[in-house]
């Protein structure tokens, strides 16, 4: 079975979802012993809203990113659309 095509683009918010997903493991641990450190919080908030704004645009080109309720929902169902993760 060979992989299925996809545009440069679909690689790029999947790199930066990974970047932006390692930062809030990084920043939620060090939150976990420093709860108080303000400049944290405001970064950890930053990241979650351009987490939330790369799905958003990433679900919009290229379809759901999360299943069990969690992704938007169209015209019709799309979650067993490829690509799948292993396919790329």
């Amino acid at each position: 079975m060979s992989s299925p095509v996809v545009p440069k683009e679909y690689y790029q918010y999947m790199s930066e979802l990974q970047a932006v997903d390692f930062v809030l493991v990084e920043l939620t641990l060090y939150l976990d012993t420093h709860p108080d450190d303000q400049q944290a919080l405001a970064q950890f908030g930053q990241f979650q809203r351009r987490k939330a704004s790369l799905m958003q645009q990433f679900e919009s080109q290229f379809g759901s990113l999360r299943e069990y309720g969690n992704s938007p929902v169209g015209s019709k169902w799309t979650w067993a659309e490829g690509p799948w993760p292993w396919q790329v």
